[in-house]
């Protein structure tokens, strides 16, 4: 299974980048997606969070307090893609975002694994 990250760039504060993330490989199950980021010299932190959810209900999510109201987590389960949409961006958003997958790849009662993709850099200038 890879993870593939794109849509990073150079944005000026308050507009808007959004972030796409694409799984593929043996893949049975998407579960829970997620985006977090590394400013410099800092941890890397969650962002945003997306459950798996069902055929009527969309799965539940979860943002960084930072982030609330900003920013907004989707996925596309046809296509194996989730996204980040990044609005109003501020200089203190800019990272290297990554996203996070638990992925089941061994049929309905596979639990998942945490898998990683390889970051993409979102700079944010005043």
């Amino acid at each position: 299974v890879q993870l593939q990250a794109s849509g990073g760039g150079l944005v000026q504060a308050g507009g808007s980048l959004r972030l796409s993330c694409k799984a593929s490989g043996s893949i049975f199950r998407l579960n829970a997606l997620g985006w977090y980021r590394q400013p410099p010299g800092k941890e890397r932190a969650l962002v945003a969070r997306i459950d798996v959810g069902t055929m009527i209900i969309p799965g539940s999510t979860d943002y960084a307090d930072s982030v609330k109201g900003r920013f907004t987590i989707s996925r596309d389960n046809a296509k194996n893609v989730w996204y980040l949409q990044m609005n109003r961006l501020k200089p203190e958003d800019t990272a290297v975002y990554y996203c996070n997958a638990d992925i089941s790849t061994d049929g309905p009662y596979d639990y998942g694994k945490d898998y990683w993709g390889q970051g993409t850099q979102v700079t944010v200038s005043s």
